[in-house]
């Protein structure tokens, strides 16, 4: 297959990508506990709504309505048998967005995890698992996307099962990592253990990095440390816009406009070339993002002081878990 965001890496220094998508769809309706997916189905007019959102807000990269299109997830809603139809859908409605457009944003295929937990520590086992994303992979593939996008992965053989998937389709792929849990992924991945998978693969990603997470600061010293390792490959950082609270009845992040402006300049300057945001960031969100990024030069590696101070304090600090088990040694 082409490699149409290569192409685009080549000639262009940085890449915004698109926001979120789960966020944006309840606040177009959908409800707490509904299979976003089924809505390819359903309801594609509103579908082509949120893709063309996206589109005019001048986004380089987005991701299809298919992060649960397997049959793990889909079979919690009675619809495992279509996971393959609605892959294909969320990517043939993307298509059609963008001809409409004449726009030229590439298309990413969303395979999010599968929800169940690898063995040893689980039941689902290696096999099964490519089997599960091989079958999304082809649905992506033959709705049209450009790219297959694995995101918000925290096991390291989930990881491996989604990229050896898109190597049996023939697809270009990127890869992301949620580090959610006090720099880590919640089962004990780090960034630099995510450069050096990725650096060991035969067939290597397009570009690589974090999603989601817990709030753009978070975000930018996840950037700082997988870039401190110097990898090869573009960096993708996709941080969510603040953290999520409840007010009347309803979820809304702390992350304003200008806080993601803010995070968007300082994950470039800590070393990302795709930068896009996860749950809470809206197409408002990616006009300021991208405006910003269009007048101001790269600078230099945000310092942790400069992070705080732009885009608040983050849930941890580099090396906060040895200094916590060493305290705890002490006191025994």
């Amino acid at each position: 297959m082409t490699d149409r965001l290569q192409k685009l890496l080549d000639n262009r220094d940085w890449l915004l990508a698109d926001g979120a998508t789960g966020t944006n769809l309840f606040n177009m309706g959908l409800a707490s506990g509904d299979a976003p997916e089924l809505w390819n189905r359903d309801k594609p007019e509103k579908i082509l709504v949120l893709y063309d959102a996206f589109l005019k807000a001048g986004v380089d990269i987005f991701l299809t309505n298919s992060f649960g299109c397997n049959r793990s997830r889909l079979n919690l809603h009675g619809a495992a048998e279509i996971c393959f139809e609605l892959a294909e859908r969320s990517a043939s409605l993307a298509r059609e967005a963008v001809d409409k457009r004449t726009s030229q944003a590439i298309i990413a295929g969303s395979m999010g995890p599968t929800g169940e937990i690898m063995e040893p520590l689980g039941t689902l086992t290696f096999t099964r698992a490519v089997e599960y994303f091989h079958e999304q992979a082809e649905g992506l593939k033959s709705g049209g996307a450009d790219v297959l996008w694995i995101e918000t992965i925290s096991d390291k053989n989930e990881f491996l099962a989604a990229q050896e998937a898109c190597n049996l389709a023939n697809m270009p792929w990127c890869g992301t990592m949620s580090f959610d849990t006090v720099g880590y992924t919640m089962m004990g991945f780090t960034p630099k253990n995510l450069v050096e998978l990725v650096s060991d693969l035969q067939i290597k990603p397009t570009g690589f990095g974090a999603n989601c997470g817990a709030g753009a600061s978070d975000m930018v010293l996840t950037i700082l440390a997988i870039s401190e390792h110097k990898p090869e490959i573009p960096i993708i950082a996709k941080g969510n816009a603040g953290i999520p609270c409840i007010k009347e009845g309803s979820i809304h992040y702390s992350g304003s406009p200008e806080i993601m402006a803010n995070y968007a300049e300082l994950a470039r300057s800590a070393g990302a070339r795709i930068i896009g945001g996860c749950c809470g960031t809206t197409p408002v969100h990616l006009e300021r993002m991208k405006d910003r990024l269009e007048k101001k030069t790269n600078g230099s590696k945000p310092t942790h002081d400069e992070v705080r101070e732009l885009l608040g304090e983050p849930s941890f600090q580099p090396g906060e878990k040895k200094r916590v088990k060493r305290i705890s040694r002490r006191r025994k």
